[in-house]
């Protein structure tokens, strides 16, 4: 699965196996199969920091497992209930070193922070409503079925579009706090394998027009976001 992808191609990289793991472009890396994170004897391979990304061990307490086995830090995939969470670009330079266990937030919450921060900081944001049209994820069936969630979520991910709960509005306000109850929004899984977009509709404090909303997120992709924080595209 690791070489072939049905979604992202073939890995162009080297692959090789061994006793206790890959290889992968000639950089070992070891395999456990342990249902419990404790027991992963992190300290004899000199791992220090651990992505944990099963979407099983999101709180703080189950992530801290981890430590147990020998891990230094452990960043949660996904967000978390009560672990600290960061966004790079947006509150990642409030992290402290003491901090041992948190979260980076989801897919939808790292493209949505950044873009709420510019127009915050430029404007002021009143209130918000967001919706990600996301791509079906695993979670999601092959052909009609039951889910344990909702019956719009049992119907066959490739040939509907599926209104779905999101986090991610208020994962922002837990990394940008004077955004903190005012944004809401909902998903909308669609049939499509890869890529998602966010959109963003908000009401200002500051009177503005598209352009000078435009020319500010434009600015902040050729500095202070510049890289992987915020790009700007005319790619159609």
């Amino acid at each position: 699965m690791l070489k072939y992808d049905s979604t992202h191609g073939q890995f162009k990289g080297t692959i090789e196996t061994y006793e206790e793991g890959l290889i992968v472009n000639g950089k070992k890396i070891r395999f456990f199969a342990e249902r419990d994170p404790a027991a992963i004897p992190w300290g004899t391979t000199g791992a220090d920091y651990i992505v944990e990304s099963t979407g099983v061990f999101t709180t703080q307490e189950k992530a801290s497992a981890h430590l147990k086995g020998g891990a230094k830090k452990v960043v949660i995939s996904a967000p978390s209930a009560d672990a600290p969470m960061f966004v790079m670009g947006v509150n990642n330079t409030s992290y402290t070193k003491d901090v041992n266990v948190l979260s980076n937030a989801s897919c939808t919450t790292n493209c949505l922070a950044p873009l709420a921060k510019v127009i915050n900081d430029k404007f002021g944001i009143v209130e918000g409503l967001m919706t990600t049209v996301h791509s079906y994820t695993a979670t999601q069936k092959v052909v009609d079925a039951p889910s344990s969630k909702d019956w719009r979520g049992g119907r066959t991910a490739a040939q509907n579009i599926i209104p779905s709960s999101t986090g991610a509005a208020k994962a922002v306000g837990k990394v940008i706090p004077t955004l903190n109850g005012k944004l809401t929004g909902m998903a909308m899984r669609v049939p499509t394998s890869n890529v998602s977009v966010v959109d963003l509709t908000c009401r200002l404090e500051k009177a503005t027009s598209y352009d000078e909303i435009k020319k500010a997120i434009k600015d902040a992709s050729e500095n202070e976001l510049k890289g992987e924080f915020l790009r700007k595209s005319m790619i159609p």
